[in-house]
């Protein structure tokens, strides 16, 4: 699997040994760390992509990623799908970044650049959620193309869909 590349950043998908090493709090061999990074989210999403490899193989490309700078190649921070698409095409993803490479615009070209894989890789829907109080993350995904489409009472739910996996017809709420 290869890195997909941005204007400003890296995503760098994470291999079994990189993943483990994230897990544990240790950079890898060729990564080096924002100060912050790696924070719960992002331990939590490299123990899921571990797990999902012991129960169902590398799930690569619809796995977990590091969001570097392209000037640098310093990580700050993380993002990813849950899990390969579900029989209907369908991912969930999440995502973060350190306290200081927030509000840089980093969180939306990324988010762009892997609903765009995504689409290429044919999956039809993207989702993704923020807790009610997380305006940046909402704002985030809306500056990505994706819609909100539910909310309750603690959570903001958002998708983007496609009419075709990839191609040139533009979808509702394409981020492209």
């Amino acid at each position: 699997m290869h890195d997909l590349v941005t204007a400003r950043l890296v995503l760098h998908p994470l291999s079994v040994q990189e993943a483990a090493s994230l897990a544990r709090g240790e950079p890898g061999e060729d990564s080096r760390w924002a100060r912050g990074y790696p924070t719960g989210a992002d331990i939590a999403g490299a123990q899921r992509h571990l797990d999902t490899c012991a129960v169902q193989g590398d799930p690569q490309p619809f796995g977990a990623y590091e969001i570097r700078r392209r000037e640098d190649g310093v990580t700050i921070g993380g993002l990813g799908f849950h899990g390969p698409p579900d029989p209907d095409g369908a991912v969930t993803i999440g995502y973060g970044l350190v306290p200081a490479a927030q509000g840089h615009g980093y969180a939306s070209e990324a988010l762009r650049a892997l609903l765009g894989f995504a689409r290429s890789q044919g999956v039809i829907e993207v989702r993704g959620d923020a807790d009610r109080g997380n305006v940046a993350s909402q704002r985030v995904m809306e500056a990505a193309g994706m819609t909100l489409v539910e909310e309750d009472h603690r959570v903001k739910y958002y998708a983007v869909r496609w009419t075709e996996p990839s191609g040139r017809r533009r979808a509702q709420s394409d981020p492209q």
